[in-house]
């Protein structure tokens, strides 16, 4: 079972994050707000984008897990992966269900504020074809599915 381990939420989005889950794959993850309950214990430095890898903290777990989060959170929600062009020509992505707008990793930028009204539809296609992020997003979605048994 997913435990929660937060009073409260920082992520962008969290007041207004209560889409309904459209699968039963992970059956305690019914909100956003229950994903990253069980994230939160789960993002590792072997989850984190490689290039910034040596940068991952304990202290800082959503830094360089913005993708294969954003797409997992597709599967289990539904809706539409986002992304804000960054410095570098990286995306940071984050998620749209509905009328719903949320980004479970922005933390990782602590004070900075991102603009969500400036972005790019993102391709699971696309983000995939970096075999290195589709094994990443893999061993996530095994995490999850393990934690939450």
């Amino acid at each position: 079972m997913c435990k929660q381990n937060l009073k409260e939420y920082n992520f962008y989005g969290w007041e207004n994050a209560e889409c309904q889950a459209v699968t039963d794959e992970f059956k305690n993850v019914k909100t956003p707000k229950d994903l990253y309950d069980c994230l939160s214990n789960i993002w590792c430095a072997e989850t984190c984008a490689p290039r910034l890898r040596a940068s991952w903290k304990e202290e800082n777990k959503t830094h360089g897990q913005c993708s294969i989060t954003s797409f997992l959170v597709q599967d289990i929600f539904g809706g539409e992966v986002r992304g804000i062009l960054r410095k570098g020509g990286t995306y940071h992505c984050f998620n749209v269900v509905g009328d719903i707008e949320f980004d479970l990793t922005s933390e990782q930028f602590g004070d900075e504020k991102l603009d969500y009204t400036v972005y790019e539809v993102q391709s699971r296609e696309e983000h995939f074809s970096d075999a290195d992020k589709y094994s990443r997003y893999l061993l996530l979605k095994e995490k999850l599915s393990n934690y939450c048994k």
